[in-house]
């Protein structure tokens, strides 16, 4: 089994609008996943630098980011960033950039878990719904030319309010989605913003969303689980 969550942890801004980035690790302890995906995990002016001290989140957590040597400080691209459980092996990553008006992009990893391969994507798509079709395209096009069929999840905040249309139906034509369920706002949950998506030789064996005292102060979106199996 393979547990994977995402989790957009609004630069480690909380609903009390404080930056307190233990909070977020508090998060991540409590999901206990063997990989997750963080949208906006850098600071957004200045250098950008992590929201997420390196030198806490090594002393705090069982994590380590997947080292994608973008920026000096930054943890992520464009905002996403993958942590792995300590132990897990990353074999290669790999950068995207995405159609938009303002930079974004999206992070692909190949990592080795318990001697499997796994394909793990991390995005944060626009508010526009043009932007998002458009984006969604591009990550499936560079998905197609790559080398070699692991099992791929793909995860992160769509911005999709659509039960079933938009960029949904794109990913829907190869991926099967997690029912998550509501992910925002943390204090109304009433949107799935937040998805977890798989090839077909996965099973999703559970998911769910986080929601503990913890999450619904850390940040406006609670994180998504989800626990996978050889399809």
């Amino acid at each position: 089994m393979i547990r994977v969550a995402s989790y957009n942890m609004r630069k480690a801004i909380g609903t009390d609008r404080r930056r307190r980035p233990e909070r977020t690790i508090e998060v991540l302890n409590e999901l206990g996943a063997d990989v997750v995906a963080l949208q906006e995990a850098d600071r957004r002016f200045g250098s950008r630098a992590s929201a997420l001290p390196f030198e806490m989140l090594a002393a705090h957590s069982d994590y380590v980011p997947v080292e994608i040597d973008n920026r000096a400080g930054s943890i992520g691209w464009h905002g996403n960033a993958l942590l792995v459980r300590k132990g897990v092996e990353v074999l290669e990553h790999h950068l995207f950039r995405l159609p938009s008006l303002e930079p974004r992009g999206a992070l692909l990893a190949d990592v080795r878990l318990d001697g499997r391969l796994l394909r793990v994507v991390g995005m944060h798509l626009d508010l526009s719904g043009l932007w998002r079709r458009q984006q969604a395209q591009a990550i499936l096009t560079h998905l197609a030319e790559r080398a070699g069929e692991p099992a791929t999840v793909l995860m992160g905040d769509l911005n999709e309010w659509s039960t079933s249309g938009g960029c949904l139906r794109d990913f829907a034509t190869n991926h099967a989605f997690a029912p998550c369920g509501y992910s925002f706002h943390t204090r109304r949950p009433i949107a799935s913003l937040d998805r977890i998506m798989v090839t077909r030789d996965l099973d999703i064996l559970a998911c769910g969303t986080h929601s503990t005292a913890a999450s619904r102060r850390a940040s406006d979106h609670l994180p998504i689980w989800a626990e996978l199996g050889a399809g």
